[in-house]
């Protein structure tokens, strides 16, 4: 999965933006803000007519079993033919997918998902002996290939990956029912995802005398509203939800974590952690070590939040209050024109073609703006569709968070742009390991155009703000979800079973330990035990520790693009133009930043806490 994410803006600017993102009806939403999905396919038939010929056309595999080491000619054919095709199914896939995403409720495009994901089954099935037969050529043999058919080198990381994975492979019958075990291994996260977006009964609530569905966009919107009873009321009622629900998502998750363990077993891994980590050949060291550096450095979280206590003039500081404005009265909103002006002239430093792509999304409806009923919540960019062009999935909501977002998920569409344009299918996917790295230095990008823009002392503590509040919300959040999964991933690994009530108890503890609840720096009230439930990304295994890796190595690079050369900023747009030709932390370290030092986190924490030190000489200026 692939993969937030003006000047100042007014409170009647805000109010149109609430006005639209609060309609209900698809339909009644303008054609301009809704993603245009016929550039895949021109209508629903269209793409059973080509679901149906690539079901016949896969047939034709077969007849390469048996033969894929005689020789580079028929290696190449081989490897083409399954490249085409599973670029085609990608494509086919992402069309169900994102239909299926305007509406959850449609059980016409959910049928479709399904459809797809027993026709990835199925070829699964079919080239199951692909890998075996590979797996019996040597170095040597392959180099002799390389050296004959020249286009065969396309395919040469992929090769030599799967000889260096080659203890975790088996035989073709091996391989055939880890193929049909696709068919189940995902299903706690089908279930999750179709009870939570279309089924989950969300809450009414009355605020400010109207009755006030809390859905997952309205919950997003009224936790950062600036009333702290309407927020502590919002919270309260929306986790209280969750909790009446705590067996059926434990259920789920306790089930998602099975298949993992089922497919690290079968693949002979150490660990589930292990297993998820060795597919981009990313060191576990990463990850402990992030963990490890954050627990280090909850000092510099502990005073992002009483510098937060301070700003908002409370005498204790709760869960409750983490989403609301900074600044009183100064409510950063933005209709979706001024955002993306605002995030046009933010990425300036990325040169005019960069620029002149961005545009393309935003005027030829590559982005579904607007949250609907049904619309599945949060915010992605689908680029998998090699042939066409990416897509990004909104629920705008007008806030300043809503245009990072935005800019954030056109890094990645602009990733998986750049890559499609120069790689070739094969090598077009890339890890979230450096996908995080494109967006988040979008937001950065964001950030400092806003700050050379605002010189007011309180906007200026409000976009400072936004910047430990992405420093929260992506480097300690994200570690603390990291913590979370691979705390429940170790225990089902002993044999314990866990159910939501343990679920419940380690979230929460974990939970106060992070945000200093026994030192009174943020009160986590019992509630906040129900916040893994509605997590998405706890169904991806080892997923979100990306985010935190991520941020802090666009932080580096951000540096290299805003005040370095030019030579820098070529070596940032070639690595989005990479694809998957090498290793992601390679990669990396040819973009200009090194994941195996310490360097990132410390440059990033060193930065956080300037943020802060301005923040608070301001605050001392305004006499607070």
């Amino acid at each position: 999965m692939r993969t937030k994410t003006q000047l100042i803006a007014t409170m009647m600017l805000f109010s149109t933006t609430v006005a639209v993102s609060q309609m209900k009806v698809r339909e009644e939403l303008p054609e301009k803000y809704k993603w245009n999905l016929s550039d895949l396919y021109a209508t629903d038939e269209t793409w059973k007519e080509e679901k149906k010929r690539v079901q016949q056309e896969m047939q034709q595999v077969v007849s390469y079993k048996g033969k894929l080491t005689q020789s580079a000619t028929v290696l190449l054919e081989a490897l083409e033919l399954n490249s085409t095709l599973r670029k085609e199914m990608v494509r086919l896939s992402s069309y169900a997918s994102m239909k299926s995403d305007q509406d959850t409720r449609v059980t016409k495009y959910a049928g479709m998902k399904q459809e797809l994901q027993q026709l990835f089954s199925a070829y699964g099935a079919l080239t199951s002996f692909m890998e075996p037969e590979l797996l019996t050529l040597q170095e040597g043999q392959l180099d002799a290939f390389f050296a004959k058919e020249k286009e065969l080198t396309t395919y040469k990381f992929y090769l030599m990956d799967l000889l260096r994975k080659r203890a975790h492979r088996g035989s073709e019958e091996v391989e055939k029912v880890m193929a049909y075990s696709s068919l189940m291994s995902g299903n706690a996260a089908n279930i999750f995802s179709t009870f939570f977006n279309a089924e989950f009964p969300h809450p009414e609530i009355e605020l400010n005398g109207e009755r006030v569905k809390l859905n997952t966009a309205n919950f997003a919107l009224y936790r950062a509203s600036d009333n702290r009873e309407i927020r502590s009321k919002v919270f309260e009622t929306y986790f209280g939800k969750l909790n009446e629900f705590q067996r059926t998502f434990g259920a789920q998750l306790y089930g998602n974590i099975n298949a993992a363990l089922f497919a690290t077993k079968a693949r002979n891994y150490e660990s589930t952690l292990n297993r998820a980590l060795d597919g981009d050949n990313i060191p576990t060291d990463v990850f402990h070590n992030l963990i490890e550096n954050v627990n280090g450095n909850l000092e510099t979280f502990h005073r992002y939040l009483n510098l937060r206590k301070r700003m908002m003039g409370v005498d204790t500081l709760h869960y409750y209050d983490l989403y609301a404005p900074l600044v009183d009265k100064v409510d950063l909103a933005y209709t979706v024109e001024e955002a993306v002006e605002n995030i046009l002239q933010s990425l300036q430093p990325l040169g005019t073609d960069y620029i002149e792509v961005s545009k393309r999304a935003f005027n030829e409806r590559w982005v579904d703006m607007y949250p609907n009923e049904g619309k599945r919540s949060g915010a992605y960019s689908n680029g998998s569709a090699y042939d066409v062009h990416p897509y990004i999935l909104m629920n705008y909501n007008g806030k300043y968070n809503d245009m990072s977002t935005l800019t954030h998920e056109l890094g990645h569409t602009m990733h998986s742009y750049l890559t499609n344009k120069k790689q070739h299918f094969a090598n077009a996917n890339y890890s979230i390991f450096v996908a995080e790295v494109a967006s988040t230095l979008n937001e950065e990008l964001l950030n400092d155009y806003m700050l050379q823009q605002i010189k007011d002392d309180k906007i200026r503590l409000a976009i400072l703000g936004n910047y430990l509040e992405g420093a929260k919300g992506t480097l300690f959040r994200q570690t603390q979800f990291a913590e979370f999964e691979s705390m429940i991933h170790e225990k089902v690994a002993k044999g314990e079973a866990l159910t939501g009530e343990d679920f419940d108890e380690m979230y929460l503890d974990l939970t106060k330990r992070y945000y200093g609840h026994d030192k009174n720096v943020c009160i986590v009230d019992d509630y906040v035990k129900s916040e893994w439930s509605y997590i998405p990304h706890f169904y991806y295994n080892f997923y979100v520790y990306q985010y935190a890796t991520s941020f802090t190595a666009s932080t580096a690079l951000s540096e290299k693009v805003l005040k370095g050369t030019d030579a820098d900023r070529k070596k940032y747009l070639d690595f989005l133009s990479s694809g998957s030709t090498k290793y992601p932390v390679e990669l990396l370290v040819d973009a200009g930043v090194d994941m195996n030092t310490s360097e990132p986190f410390d440059l990033t924490i060193a930065k956080i806490n300037n943020v802060m030190a301005e923040m608070e000489t301001i605050l001392t200026r305004m006499g607070k």
